[in-house]
């Protein structure tokens, strides 16, 4: 009984959600320049927050850049889940933010994921 139960809570953790999958770091940086480009990049203030060293990071933090007040206060450490949950619907996640963006696909998200945890701080 112990380890159909054991076997069956292995099963449920395996088949949450896409923030468990492994994403593709190139396909990742494919996507971030097809997708993330016209508002932000790794290094520089745009129209959105530059993102190397975003991972462990709090949300509205990068030096120089003007957040909405909403992203100011949040509490939020980006990470896979809550870039996750950023990418799914930024406005559920932190309302008031000012981001109109979504990737509706998982596997879109996880691949933007895995690339953007590979942008460290230099």
């Amino acid at each position: 009984m112990k380890t159909a139960f054991a076997l069956f809570a292995l099963a449920a953790c395996l088949n949450t959600s896409s923030i468990h999958a492994a994403g593709d770091a190139e396909r990742g940086k494919l996507q971030y320049a097809a997708r993330c480009v016209a508002c932000h990049s790794i290094d520089v203030n745009l129209a959105g927050p530059a993102h190397r060293g975003v991972f462990g990071a709090k949300a509205g933090s990068v030096p120089g850049f003007d957040y909405s007040p909403a992203l100011r206060k949040s509490k939020v450490i980006w990470n896979e889940r809550t870039l996750d949950k950023w990418l799914t619907n930024p406005e559920r996640l932190i309302p008031g933010q000012k981001m109109g963006y979504v990737v509706a696909d998982a596997k879109d998200r996880d691949d933007l994921i895995a690339y953007l945890r590979t942008q460290i701080r230099r």
